[in-house]
Parts: C-alpha cells; structure tokens; sequence
C-alpha cells in the first residue's frame, strides 16, 4: 500500500514551517545544520514527512505538535 498524499495539507505544512523558520531567523541551511532534517523538501510541499520528523521539528522550536498545527484545518 503507498503513502497517501494530501498536497492540500501537505502545502499548508510547508507554510508553516516556513513561517516558524522565519520567525526564528533561520536559513533552510541553518536549520538542517541544526536538525539534519532536509526542510527545503518538506517547504515545497513535495515531501510527505513523518510524525516524527515532524515532532523532532517541534522540539527544535519549543511548542506542541498541537500548537504547530493552529490554524490549519
């Protein structure tokens, strides 16, 4: 069974996280220094991230996976 793609979601994701990125005045490079997480690919919309890459996201920013998903529907 493949992965289901919401690239609705997937792009909102992508806002958002570039949003905190930004917020925090960090270049996509910076913050894959920091995380080793490949964020340009999930700023596209093109990559399906993980809970877990995406919690590891959020501890990196300090807030809530619930907090990080505030006003997206």
């Amino acid at each position: 069974m493949g992965q289901i793609r919401d690239e609705i979601l997937l792009k909102k994701i992508a806002m958002r996280l570039k949003e905190l990125r930004e917020k925090a005045n960090l270049s996509q490079e910076e913050l894959i220094n920091e995380t080793s997480i490949h964020i340009g690919r999930i700023e596209t919309g093109k990559n399906n991230l993980t809970v877990s890459t995406l919690k590891k996201i959020c501890v990196f920013f300090n807030i809530k996976l619930k907090d990080f998903f505030e006003g997206i529907d």
